[in-house]
């Protein structure tokens, strides 16, 4: 370090102390002023060009691009701007920023190596923010951790599961970025009934259940395609499984799934249709056959 210091005259130390430290004020004073001026212009100047760019786009994702784009550029200016204040205030103290540098960068590429998981992870933020994949409020499965995108930038991105934890997930780790509420979402529910059922009843019961929640005030908002029957999905042990859809707006599916089930059951119960259970047969040994076999049915 003694090479960084060797143009430091300190027998003018203290005259030039009051010059320099106007000169640092004034630097600060300005990567101060640029900062909040850029604050100020950023989040209107990114709003029309997303706003142009996504104009037939749902609002709520247009406002996480932006709310997205807009903090990352702010944070990297920052950086940008704090390094480049250093580097010109360095000077005034009399620090040979052109060796500071020149050393910085040997010491740089020496720990190169080990920041290659550093690189990785900048260059696949920037593709995460370029291509869109996911923003702030998404609600997504990155590296085997599925919840809501708090903050998402260059090197990482937080996500908050159904529990509460909040998980860092560096972006080189994400190698499929799966986004559950990008521009619609979709209500996928299978519904079991009794193979005595009669099917086309059924689905019936299903298809104007899901009209009735689609003209709901308080639903309609949030439903683009009512619930309705796809067809059948499977046989089960003990029914007959049938797979109904509904596109939603983004993030809501899981609101319009549970509201959708606890209306079927309503409708179920009002109309006879069974929603089958397991069912467990205990036959008991050593009775005679003239006197019947004793049957025992019990909640599996």
């Amino acid at each position: 370090m003694r090479d960084y210091f060797a143009d430091i005259d300190w027998s003018r130390w203290s005259e030039t102390a009051w010059t320099s430290g106007a000169r640092v004020a004034i630097i600060v004073l300005a990567i101060y002023i640029g900062l909040r001026i850029l604050q100020r212009v950023l989040e209107p100047a990114v709003r029309t060009a997303i706003t142009r760019q996504m104009i037939n786009e749902p609002k709520e994702e247009v406002e996480q691009r932006i709310d997205t784009l807009t903090h990352v550029i702010y944070r990297t200016a920052w950086l940008v701007a704090i390094v480049a204040g250093l580097i010109t205030i360095l000077p005034e103290f009399g620090i040979n920023a052109s060796a500071l540098l020149a050393g910085a960068g040997l010491v740089g590429l020496a720990v190169g190596f080990g920041a290659q998981s550093l690189v990785k992870d900048v260059i696949s933020g920037l593709f995460v923010l370029i291509e869109n994949q996911y923003g702030k409020g998404d609600i997504v499965t990155i590296a085997g951790v599925s919840g809501v995108v708090e903050d998402v930038n260059l090197r990482r991105t937080l996500v908050r599961d159904l529990d509460g934890t909040q998980h860092s997930v560096p972006n080189g780790e994400i190698a499929v970025a799966s986004n559950k509420s990008a521009v619609w979402s979709r209500a996928n529910v299978v519904v079991g009934v009794s193979y005595g059922d009669d099917l086309e009843q059924v689905f019936g019961i299903i298809n104007r259940t899901g009209e009735e929640l689609a003209a709901d005030p308080e639903w309609r908002e949030k439903i683009i395609a009512p619930p309705k029957v796809l067809g059948v999905d499977g046989f089960g042990d003990s029914s007959v499984d049938i797979r109904v859809l509904g596109d939603t707006q983004p993030g809501q599916q899981w609101a319009v799934m549970r509201e959708l089930r606890l209306r079927l059951k309503a409708a179920f119960d009002a109309e006879g249709i069974e929603i089958p259970f397991p069912h467990q047969t205990l036959v008991t040994a050593g009775q005679k056959a003239a006197d019947g076999v004793l049957v025992r049915q019990t909640d599996g």
